[in-house]
């Protein structure tokens, strides 16, 4: 199966069509084999359903053989939860991302699991903090160190929540630990987003 780093390295959110053109251009490198190729197959669904073209990703999705390994149906039910986010259907996707990160519990994928977690945020809004605090502690275990990363993402999260919800004190505690995890594991834009959300916590009488 392929390392996180080499999918991240496709990988452009904030242009989608773009990924989309490097997931096809991987697809049709003779390099990957079948297994691989199915793992690529499922973020070139993601970058297609990121454009709205929720259809044509769910059909390939479909098509996706996910026998060669089982890391791929973690994938596959990641990518199909988020599309239901996308077609505004939250309440659905709930039992796909629990399925994704007991499966990804379960196989040692702790990316993919720590990535469960925090869709299981997004999906379930009644339960987003018990999510994201879940999400937080199976992080911050983990041996992978870019799954370690996730903490970054979810003590942000849950930052944003709290400040929405006028406890700018908490708020404020949980954006310093996004930021320490930031420095420790993650990206300039997670580190200087995380000092973003401790400054408005404090401007908020954090």
């Amino acid at each position: 199966m392929l390392d996180q780093s080499a999918l991240d390295s496709l990988w452009d959110f904030e242009h989608p069509a773009a990924s989309e053109a490097a997931f096809r251009a991987a697809l049709d490198d003779p390099a990957y084999d079948a297994a691989e190729r199915a793992e690529l197959a499922t973020q070139l669904g993601r970058a297609i359903g990121l454009q709205g073209r929720i259809e044509e990703a769910d059909a390939l999705l479909d098509s996706i053989d996910a026998t060669p390994d089982p890391t791929i149906a973690v994938r596959v039910l990641l990518e199909r939860g988020r599309l239901l986010i996308s077609a505004g259907h939250r309440e659905m996707a709930v039992p796909l991302f629990e399925q994704a990160a007991e499966l990804g519990e379960h196989l040692g994928e702790e990316f993919l699991a720590a990535d469960a977690f925090h869709m299981l945020a997004l999906a379930d809004e009644a339960h987003a903090e018990s999510w994201t605090r879940s999400g937080v502690e199976y992080a911050a275990g983990a041996h992978s160190v870019r799954a370690r990363r996730w903490c970054a993402e979810l003590h942000g999260n849950l930052g944003q929540r709290l400040a929405a919800a006028g406890e700018h004190h908490q708020a404020l505690v949980e954006f310093q630990l996004a930021e320490q995890y930031a420095e420790r594991y993650g990206t300039p834009a997670q580190q200087a987003w995380a000092r973003e959300g401790i400054e408005a916590a404090r401007a908020a009488g954090g």
